[in-house]
């Protein structure tokens, strides 16, 4: 590939629900602007941007895929992205990275849960946006119907069609631009390219005072001026242009790629962003480089491939870089420029470009690579947290290290995956958004790593506290020739609503010497993690030692450390002891038929409704709902709503579990002792 001056680069993302149509469509600007030789087909397996198995297997993206092509004198940077809630963290990191994000919205559903996520995660880095409505050829397709749920969500004044759709014989047989020419609209359409023509020549002449004057002085502006001022528009957001069309039956695709050249921002003229010592980014193509890490992936041919936007400057192949945010060096071999398994090597690399990187040794997601030392860092990239978790075994004993040394390289290349150790149940908890996010990242480790494992549900993290004020004394005294033991412990338990714990000393008389106190103490934080009613973490208890006595011979730290945990365990006896649970807080996020079903089933789960809204044209439950019932929400979600609803889960506080729960946690919690 032939370097491209900056300001002919186009950088943007496809994105959307699943099946909206990105990667048919990123499918064919790649196949138009003859960067492949063939069209790849989603359906037949053969898409570019769907290379991998799994997404062929599954007909749908998996992962974000970085492609790029030719068009006119023009050349494309582009990411398709996933639509499925379970691998949105692909997507937000693509859309955080891009200068646009084009949202591919399906002709026949309307907006959607990724329609909403796309849309939020863009307006929320400040990122501008445009629509395109795809599938217009399908039997269902509905375009004035989904372009004004579109206006009624995100602004009816903003929401602009630059090319509307053409009915011939009932079918949509082509498109045409809002600011072509007369000549190529019928006439059932001259009324809204009417309307929509004079909309944008309202809003190019807002975008300058000159303008204004002269277009209000009924002057006609000249193409430049159209141009540049719907640029800066869309920069802006004051637009947000609507195009029109069906990948699949290749309808007015060539007009959208028109309008990507004539409208989206060039990367020289992208949105603000701050850098880390609080200075505006200043997109020069020709003075240090500046790119930032989104991406990381395995490559079975030539190992760790790192995927860097470009927002400055210049990066040369074989040359030295600096990871700002590490504070080391690193080489570049070859700028690999790739259109799904397929690369291509570049010399340099300048603002706009998407490359990757090959076999780079310190770098991560989220760092900054610079041509100099000095340079400040580009904001990080945020992730969602994990809606779901499960706890990992393996199959075949002893297989437990490579387990873990593969989950943690496939979590280095997913920031929305965590792997870690529960302490308190000991289970080795691997989290992510969804069941589907989860399965797949144990099939690429059976697949690359040749181990099996096993998914359990996780034991659910129960607390014990109390509920009253419980007091106990406990004597330990043990007499096995020469020295004994003895302690003697007086302890009060009482109620400790803001603070999980606290220790205090009563002790007067020196009944229990003050060197033994700190002994007391340690006996009884110790033995906090296993509380007396099902062996859970002990939270919000006040232990007061009032008094007590020793032996000046037989009495030691050793003994007053055990008296502790005995008068512990008997004063919480005492207290009015109660389990409690994890309240997680949802927000499920989905299409306004699915409410009934939805409501019911967080019913089922002993959640509590707490709020409805509506956002984006779509329904949304704010909830509370037990942990122990989450575990299945993602799959059950998914089959309420056909893949059309979303949520996001966040811990809330713990409360009192129900006395029949509690005595069958109980229970179980003593078969799992004897079982030890």
């Amino acid at each position: 590939m032939k370097n491209v001056a900056a300001e002919k680069i186009r950088n943007f993302v496809l994105a959307g629900h699943a099946g909206a149509g990105k990667t048919t469509l990123a499918d064919l600007m790649l196949y138009k602007g003859g960067a492949v030789s063939r069209l790849g087909r989603v359906d037949q397996g053969t898409s570019f941007s769907d290379y991998r198995s799994e997404e062929q297997d599954r007909k749908s993206s998996i992962y974000s895929s970085a492609l790029h092509t030719p068009w006119k004198d023009h050349h494309f940077f582009f990411i398709d992205t996933p639509g499925l809630a379970d691998f949105r963290g692909e997507a937000s990191a693509a859309i955080q990275v891009t200068d646009i994000v084009m949202i591919v919205v399906d002709a026949s559903n309307g907006i959607e849960t990724g329609t909403m996520r796309a849309w939020q995660q863009a307006q929320k880095n400040g990122v501008p946006r445009a629509f395109f409505i795809n599938g217009l050829d399908k039997e269902h397709a509905n375009y004035a119907k989904v372009l004004g749920e579109l206006q009624e969500a995100y602004g009816k004044t903003a929401l602009i069609p630059l090319t509307l759709p053409v009915v011939e014989g009932g079918k949509v047989t082509r498109v045409v631009r809002v600011l072509g020419t007369d000549e190529d609209v019928p006439g059932d359409l001259q009324e809204t390219y009417a309307k929509y023509r004079e909309a944008l020549m309202d809003t190019v002449a807002e975008t300058d005072e000159a303008l204004m004057e002269r277009y209000l002085e009924g002057e006609k502006l000249s193409e430049k001026e159209i141009s540049t001022g719907l640029h800066e528009a869309v920069l802006e957001g004051a637009i947000v242009p609507v195009f029109a069309g069906s990948a699949a039956a290749d309808i007015g695709v060539e007009r959208l790629m028109a309008g990507i050249i004539n409208l989206f921002p060039d990367p020289l003229r992208g949105h603000q962003i701050t850098l880390s010592d609080g200075r505006d980014l200043v997109r020069d193509a020709d003075g240090g480089g500046l790119a930032m890490v989104f991406k990381s992936v395995s490559d079975p041919f030539i190992g760790q491939l790192t995927y860097l936007r470009v927002y400055a400057g210049k990066f040369l192949a074989d040359s030295e870089v600096h990871n700002i945010n590490r504070n080391c060096k690193e080489r570049f071999g070859a700028l690999l420029r790739v259109n799904g398994k397929e690369q291509e090597s570049g010399a340099e690399a300048g603002p706009g470009e998407i490359i990757a990187i090959a076999k780079l040794k310190h770098t991560h997601i989220c760092d900054t690579l610079a041509t100099q030392a000095t340079a400040a860092t580009l904001p990080a990239l945020e992730f969602l947290n994990p809606t779901m978790s499960y706890a990992v075994y393996a199959e075949t004993k002893g297989d437990e290290e490579k387990i873990g040394a593969g989950l943690t390289k496939l979590v280095d290349e997913d920031p929305t995956l965590h792997l870690k150790r529960d302490t308190e149940t000991h289970e080795m908890l691997l989290s992510g958004m969804g069941d589907q996010h989860l399965n797949n990242v144990i099939r690429r480790l059976e697949a690359s790593y040749k181990v099996k494992v096993r998914l359990e549900t996780p034991k659910v993290p129960y607390r014990e506290t109390i509920n009253g004020i419980g007091k106990a004394v406990y004597r330990h005294k043990k007499q096995t020739g020469g020295h004994g033991q003895f302690a003697e412990v007086h302890l009060r338990v009482e109620p400790l609503p803001d603070k999980p714990f606290e220790f205090s000393c009563e002790v007067v008389g020196g009944n229990i010497p003050k060197n033994y106190i700190p002994a007391v103490e340690k006996g009884i934080v110790e033995n906090l993690p296993k509380g007396p009613l099902a062996g859970c973490q002990v939270m919000n208890l006040k232990a007061v030692v009032f008094d007590g006595k020793y032996h000046p011979v037989d009495s030691s730290e050793m003994a007053f450390k055990i008296a502790a945990r005995g008068a512990l365990r008997e004063a919480m006896q005492s207290a009015n002891p109660s389990l409690l649970e994890p309240i997680m807080k949802l927000k499920v996020m989905f299409p306004e038929e699915y409410m009934g079903d939805i409501s019911g089933d967080l019913n089922t789960r002993r959640g509590r409704i707490l709020g409805m809204d509506r956002e984006e044209g779509l329904q949304v439950v704010v909830a509370e709902v037990p942990m122990s019932e989450t575990f299945t929400y993602s799959t059950q979600l998914r089959s309420i709503t056909q893949g059309r609803g979303s949520f996001e889960m966040s811990f809330e506080r713990y409360e009192p579990v129900p006395a029949n729960l509690a005595k069958q946690i109980q229970a179980q919690a003593a078969r799992d002792h004897e079982a030890e």
